[in-house]
């Protein structure tokens, strides 16, 4: 069975990468693998029949108690056959359906074959929690395929409208299938059905998951998606709403039938939902045009009938619900085929348009009356064998049964004779010749196409003939359902069981059916004066359109565009918590100690000073550098109290970010509230006040409130023995407390990716210019030639750029982009210094990296390092200096290190140890004597490439790509395009937009502004 879901999984990602190669074909290749898992689960049949039940279990969350377990009894067995076998019909018919140049045929079939996938693993799951992985998974992938046309409103709203009450029901279930585990003591469902808990709670959970079962399934109220599931292309229908997903949860009321029939109300949901599911159905199927409408509201009454027979628990229903559980795969299935082939060759669906087909298509009409006879239960088909059985089981358990078995009994004959009636319908419209409507034109069919329908019609025809053997399979599960026989004993499927009340009752609703649909105008037109009645799929777009309206209007009163007022908020609520909890503090310090050295006093008045200072600045970029100067002076606390690694972290960090925040000035106006003076300064100041004053008083509750010893006395022993490093800075982060710094990391890379997507208005797509790669015989060349003649070339957009050449008497540029500095951005004495320390840094950024596991340093410190060498370089050069430096996507330096992380921390799992733990190698290699080398390096290194690319993605998001936009700007306001900058800014009430003109790719000029004056 693991083998078999392990295909599945393995096809799906085949079928993905080859699609676009195959073509149609492809789907023909596809169906090997449903096919092969057919005849894999039918080799387990003499195992099932002689009553034993094939296992397999794999641990996955060994803490947990949940494991891969997978068991094969005869409902199982029953199930994954017709998930398999029917999969594979399914594809076969998707090589003739679709056409070579449909978009996505790739995608389609790889989803369809791991969407069976996920259903085999959900029939043959015998853990609760692994079974609602693959419950969720069918959700996840009948949402790709419903909404597979994405050009499609109608199949996007269709998907998505799927996935929520699929997805809502299943959260309900999960609830529930806790709650049992817990109740039972054991994850194991043939545990929990064999041996089932009891109490209130069991009773909730119990209707718990019946309510993601009648979801799952289309009962109402949560029928309504199905139909509009029918925007789908028709093997989805076939597959997912007939034979598969729909079935899911019949499957899970049949498998805790036997164990829960009589909690307390599980008959009264599964019949009333039932049979008002089986009724509403039919009633609307006679109501339908569209050929796939009238079978999608039958099949929404036949999962009502299903829902009835395979819950109501007795052992003759359990027989029959699974016999009709069969029956309606295959007849189902079949007509949703026929109506696909109709649709394919004439065009339309809409009975009203459909004409003459069945003198044109005798072969298709023989398909589509043996699959419509099963669903009316004609003889001889397995359809009347399986409704025969109903009948019986009900018929027998009014004899000293309740109401609710005269509801069920009487609801059962009212859908047949329902049923019957738009089974007539459905073939009325699809193939009869009708007076005033011309003939469709119905193209010949390859027998390729018809062979899907046909197989499955004919098993139809055949199991009626093959009820007896079949009933010895049936029966194995059925006996599992405690409960009286009949009057006569245990009931056996058959074809024939002489003159009996259950055959008059099937005479009873052919006739019945057969006049309704005589007298179809009457009955359209009762319907019609019953067009009031309230419709489930307006609750929905009410409930829907009722969320939309309370998040925007939530939106509106919180999210106000004002940043004062977000800070403001979270300010107050931080002081009002931290009075409240503070209220009840008893921990307060006996002594205080105002400094440990005369240097502390001296920093601690200096940051006082800048934090006022930065208070009453007027200008922006005085007061970023004056918030600055608290950084540097926790940087000289950090390095006094003995914390160098710290230091130099917070050294790095607040360079970078001042640096950050002046490349965000450029674009903002250099006063500050010269547009929009401050308000309410009353209130902030308030409010700043008694921030810091909460803060204080916390620091020193925390002090205070200590009353054991710190475990961080241990880290340094910790960090030697346990992660074979001296310096215990960078081995907790690496090792002791790796998990955090991957989360740590994982919010870089969000907050980089944010911080572009606000920049990069239409792609995120790095267009930095790149140095062109050059020949040997070409860089000889450049060297030789008059000074006149460009270093070198660049391409920026698709567009060829010289640039770092002088031009006779000019003077020389250091850097590869100086000459295309305007000269007043230009500053020899910062190109110089900048090419001759450039290397300088990068080498030392490696060697923090490396050296950091023992000595002040390690991948964050070495990644801010290197970001400062770029740093300069973009600061001297400008964006072309950028591009020159770090020919490299930033994005993918992102990616690339947090795929090392991750890969780091991952890896030993495979050796069968926890994850994240590190190893260390040590030799002796000449010259440089003893060696060892820590595997938590690969984690470090994979730190130092995300804070590169960080810094990186900073640089060319708020500096490379402002310059580009800022240039464009320029050219549109000399073109008269733009209106002056004051004037952008005055309308802008301080802020300059984003114009549509900086959308564009600019072409690119000779005086680009992000040299050394910017």
């Amino acid at each position: 069975m693991i083998i078999a879901l392990s295909a599945f999984a393995v096809a799906a990602i085949v079928i993905a990468a080859l699609g676009r190669r195959l073509g149609t074909s492809l789907f023909l290749w596809a169906s090997i693998v449903p096919f092969g898992v057919t005849v894999y689960t039918a080799l387990q049949g003499p195992d099932v029949l002689a009553g034993r039940v094939p296992t397999e279990s794999v641990p996955w969350i060994p803490q947990l108690d949940v494991a891969l377990s997978m068991r094969m009894d005869a409902l199982a067995w029953v199930l994954a056959l017709i998930v398999s076998f029917v999969g594979g019909l399914v594809l076969v018919y998707c090589a003739r359906y679709f056409r070579s140049d449909d978009a996505g045929l790739g995608r389609f079939a790889a989803v369809l074959v791991a969407f069976a996938g996920a259903m085999y693993g959900l029939v043959t799951s015998d853990d609760v929690f692994v079974l609602f992985v693959f419950w969720e998974a069918t959700s996840v992938f009948s949402y790709l395929l419903i909404g597979h046309n994405t050009g499609k409103q109608a199949s996007r709203s269709a998907a998505l409208q799927a996935l929520i009450v699929t997805t809502a029901g299943g959260l309900a279930m999960l609830v529930g299938l806790v709650m049992l585990s817990v109740a039972g003591g054991t994850s194991s469902l043939s545990a929990l059905v064999a041996s089932p808990p009891s109490g209130t709670a069991v009773t909730v959970a119990v209707i718990l998951v019946l309510a993601g079962a009648l979801s799952k399934s289309a009962l109402i109220p949560f029928h309504f998606w199905l139909p509009a599931a029918m925007a789908a292309p028709t093997p989805v229908s076939a597959y997912l709403h007939a034979a598969a997903m729909v079935k899911a949860g019949i499957y899970l009321v049949a498998r805790l039938a036997p164990g829960y029939h009589d909690s307390p109300g599980w008959q009264e949901v599964i019949v009333l939902f039932g049979v008002v599911t089986m009724l509403l159905g039919g009633y609307r199927a006679l109501r339908q045009h569209d050929l796939k409408l009238v079978l999608a509201y039958g099949t929404v009454s036949q999962l009502g009938f299903l829902t009835i027979v395979a819950g109501y628990g007795t052992r003759d229903a359990a027989l029959a619900g699974l016999a009709l559980l069969v029956a309606h795969a295959l007849f189902k299935a079949t007509l949703f085929l026929v109506v696909g082939v109709i649709d394919h060759r004439t065009g339309t669906r809409d009975l009203r348009k459909l004409s003459g087909l069945g003198r044109q298509a005798p072969v298709l009409l023989v398909i589509t009356v043996i699959a419509l006879a099963s669903m009316a239960g004609f003889p001889p088909t397995f359809g009347f064998v399986a409704k025969e059985a109903v009948l019986t089981a009900l018929l027998d358990d009014t004899a000293h049964g309740g109401a609710l078995a005269w509801v069920a009994l009487i609801g059962v004959v009212v859908g047949s004779i329902l049923t019957v009636a738009y089974s007539l319908r459905f073939l009325w419209g699809a193939f009869a010749s009708k007076r005033g409507v011309e003939p469709v034109e119905f193209v010949r069919e390859h027998i390729d196409f018809l062979f899907s329908p046909a197989v499955l019609a004919a098993l139809s025809l055949a199991l009626g003939f093959l009820a007896g053997p079949l009933d010895k399979v049936i029966a194995l599960y059925a006996d599992t359902v405690p409960g009286e026989a009949g009057e006569h004993g245990p009931y056996h499927l058959a074809l024939w069981h002489g003159f009996e009340p259950a055959l008059g009752l099937t005479a009873l609703s052919l006739a019945v059916g057969a006049l309704l649909f005589w007298r179809r105008e009457r009955v359209s037109s009762a319907q019609s004066a019953m067009s009031f009645m309230p419709r489930a799929s307006d609750v929905y777009v009410s409930i829907m359109a009722g969320i939309d309206r309370t998040a925007s209007r939530t939106t509106a009163a919180t999210q106000r565009g004002s940043l004062p007022f977000y800070l403001s908020t979270i300010l107050v609520v931080f002081i009002v918590s931290s009075v409240v909890t503070l209220s009840s503090n008893r921990s307060w310090p006996d002594t205080a100690v105002l400094w440990d050295y005369p240097a502390q006093l001296a920093i601690g008045v200096l940051m006082i000073v800048g934090a006022i200072a930065a208070a009453r600045s007027n200008k922006r970029f005085q007061a970023v550098v004056l918030v600055g100067v608290i950084g540097y002076g926790m940087a000289a606390l950090f390095a006094l109290h003995g914390a160098p690694d710290l230091a130099l972290t917070q050294v790095l960090i607040e360079t970078i970010t001042l640096i950050a925040f002046v490349l965000v000035l450029r674009r903002l106006p250099a006063q500050l509230g010269d547009r929009n003076g401050s308000t309410h300064r009353v209130i902030r100041a308030v409010i700043g006040i008694a921030v810091g004053s909460v803060m204080a008083v916390i620091a020193v509750v925390a002090l205070g409130a200590r009353s054991l010893d710190t475990i961080s006395g241990e880290f340094p022993d910790l960090a030697v023995s346990g992660g074979h490093g001296k310096n215990v800075v960078n081995v907790t982060l690496v090792d002791i407390r790796g998990w955090d710094t991957m989360g740590e990391i994982a919010v870089l890379i969000v907050a980089a990716t944010g911080v572009a997507s606000l920049v990069f208005l239409t792609s995120r797509t790095d267009v930095l210019p790149r140095p062109e790669r050059r020949t040997r015989a070409q860089r000889f060349m450049a060297r030789v030639r008059p000074v006149r003649e460009p270093a070198a070339v660049v391409t920026e957009g698709g567009k060829t750029i010289e640039i770092g050449g002088s031009d006779e008497g000019d003077r020389r540029a250091w850097l590869l982009a100086g000459r295309k500095l305007a000269p007043q951005n230009r500053s020899i004495l910062l190109e110089v210094v900048v090419r001759l320390v450039f290397h300088a840094i990068v080498v030392v950024s490696i060697y923090l990296l490396f050296a950091g596991h023992n000595a002040p340093g390690g991948g964050f410190a070495g990644g801010l390092v290197a970001g400062m060498a770029f740093v300069a370089r973009y600061l001297a050069g400008g964006r072309y200096e950028l591009g020159a430096a770090a020919p490299l996507d930033a994005g993918k330096l992102l990616g690339s290190g947090l795929l090392l992380v991750v890969g780091t921390a991952t890896v030993p799992l495979l050796f069968g140890v926890d994850a994240l733990t590190s190893t260390w190698f040590e030799t002796e290699v000449p010259v440089l004597g003893h060696l060892e080398f820590v595997t938590s390096t690969f984690f470090d290194i994979g730190v130092y490439l995300v804070v590169v690319g960080l810094v990186l993605d900073v640089l060319r998001s708020l500096g490379a790509e402002v310059d580009r936009q800022e240039e464009v700007d320029e050219e549109a306001r000399a073109s008269g395009d733009l209106p002056p900058e004051d004037e952008v800014l005055s309308n802008a009430q301080g802020f300059e937009p984003v114009t549509s003109t900086s959308r564009q790719t600019a072409d690119t000029d000779d005086t680009t502004r992000g040299g050394a004056a910017s």
